[in-house]
């Protein structure tokens, strides 16, 4: 990668975004790294700041954003569903009004831009595992919708403007994702059972927990980001990119345990609306198109996850916060 190119990342100081601008800067490029905070903290690009090729700039992508750059990972938006039903409103304006103004600038400047979708344009999937060619089964009224249908309307603009100024997209299809950075508070699976494996509280599973998961390591998924980017102008996706070994939510409850070594026990709650019963890629497209396969078996992902926790939790503040907001 020539030190010419310049490259903006959306909610670069987010878990994903940080570790995307930390193999961009590892591979030579200059990062413009453009966060709001509502989810991202600074602590995740810290490493990051004194370098002389990385910028990091507060700013809300629903506002436009005149710089040159060359291409444009556009990651902004909250992902999970604690932090996009927080202000459903803005989680939509957020993809979409996002959408628009990152398409703007890449039209003005004549860069490469890709969205981060997500696997959850797919619904609660009546097809198993999902391929890209399926349209999805999404409530588009319901609590999740304000992530869903914001995801799926920034599709929508990004495939409108290929198809009426030939941009250059990408559109990747993340499926869950988890590793160093993850927000402790997120409300997602692979967080919250560590966390409460931890702090010794009991590991909440809502259902039964036989909904399963296909849950991939950062490291793959930004290095699947990163060849998708690197495609020809004709491959526009969407890509599936995520890990398609498949687990049941009391498969990995079991597994943090055992690697922690918590004395947590199990407790069950309800399900919550059109929480997915399934999710897991086929990743044929990937595996064609990026000559990309994920390397990162869960155990092994986890162990890296879970000893980046137990350092958080060493601050006895934070760890003080996520007893009171678990007691």
């Amino acid at each position: 990668m020539h030190l010419e190119k310049r490259i903006l990342v959306t909610g670069g100081a987010g878990f994903l975004g940080s570790h995307l601008c930390a193999r961009l800067i590892a591979e030579g490029a200059q990062v413009l790294c453009v966060d709001n905070f509502f989810t991202g903290a600074r602590r995740n690009v810290e490493p990051l700041l004194d370098h002389k090729h990385f910028e990091l700039i507060r700013h809300d992508v629903t506002f436009p954003l005149f710089v040159e750059v060359d291409e444009i990972y556009n990651l902004a938006c909250p992902a999970s569903p604690v932090h996009y039903q927080h202000d459903p409103v803005q989680t939509i304006k957020t993809s979409v009004h996002g959408a628009i103004n990152m398409l703007g600038l890449a039209k003005r400047v004549n860069a490469k831009i890709l969205q981060a979708s997500t696997s959850e344009v797919y619904g609660d999937p009546s097809v198993h595992p999902q391929t890209e060619d399926y349209w999805g089964n999404v409530n588009p009224i319901g609590l999740r919708s304000c992530y869903d249908e914001g995801k799926r309307c920034a599709e929508s603009l990004f495939f409108a403007y290929r198809h009426q100024r030939n941009l250059g997209i990408k559109v990747a299809r993340i499926f869950n994702t988890y590793g160093p950075r993850m927000h402790p508070n997120d409300g997602r699976v692979v967080s919250n059972f560590i966390v409460q494996a931890l702090l010794g509280r009991d590991i909440t599973i809502y259902g039964e927990g036989s909904q399963t998961r296909s849950f991939c390591y950062v490291d793959d998924l930004v290095d699947g980001l990163i060849r998708l980017m690197g495609t020809s102008h004709d491959v526009t996706g969407p890509v599936n990119i995520g890990n398609p070994d498949e687990f049941s939510i009391l498969e990995l409850a079991s597994t943090v345990i055992t690697l922690t070594g918590s004395s947590s026990k199990i407790v069950n709650r309800p399900l919550p609306q059109d929480d997915p019963r399934q999710r897991r890629p086929d990743i044929s497209k990937a595996k064609e198109e990026l000559s990309w396969t994920p390397r990162t078996k869960l155990k092994e992902g986890l162990i890296q996850t879970i000893a980046y926790f137990e350092q958080l939790l060493s601050d006895q503040g934070l760890r003080a916060t996520l007893n009171a907001d678990s007691a």
